[in-house]
């Protein structure tokens, strides 16, 4: 039986747990640490961008931090810095990073000073807001990083 998308969608956007560890037709269908899996994109943002440990990184929209806990296993003295809005991905990422996550939404003010990272990345965040507040996300990732990296994915239509 294939599920509606729309309907699978509109639960995935909770961001909560059926998102990250729940059935795979609302998200990741279990989003768990894997040694290395995002070590070759921290080896690449490290490399192209020139960081050093005494760089700092922001990630708009990190989940679970799994990308920023690779950059930190490269670089131990790196600064970091990650939000979401999903308790449950902040909640479960590793204990060694969790006190640089916190809870913020993408389209809100940064908490932040002009240029105060080195990068500022986000992976799979930004496409998931409204057309009316992507401007302020893209202008305080802008505003508060000397570099940036977003990614972002596609869609068939409208309605998804």
């Amino acid at each position: 039986m294939l599920d509606d998308k729309v309907h699978c969608m509109l639960k995935a956007k909770e961001y909560e747990s059926d998102y990250w560890d729940g059935d795979r037709r609302y998200g990741y269908g279990g989003y768990k640490y894997m040694p290395g899996r995002w070590k070759p994109v921290a080896e690449g943002l490290i490399e192209n961008y020139n960081l050093t440990n005494e760089s700092e990184v922001l990630d708009v929209g990190c989940g679970k931090g799994y990308l920023l806990y690779e950059m930190k296993l490269l670089l131990p003295n790196l600064k970091i810095a990650g939000f979401d809005i999903s308790k449950h991905g902040l909640a479960n990422a590793k204990e060694e990073i969790k006190d640089s996550l916190f809870i913020h939404r993408a389209q809100d003010f940064y908490p932040y000073e002009d240029n105060e990272f080195d990068l500022v990345i986000s992976l799979g965040c930004i496409h998931n807001l409204r057309m009316f507040d992507l401007g302020t996300s893209l202008n305080e990732i802008e505003r508060v990083g000397m570099q940036s990296y977003v990614m972002v994915e596609s869609y068939r239509n409208e309605q998804e």
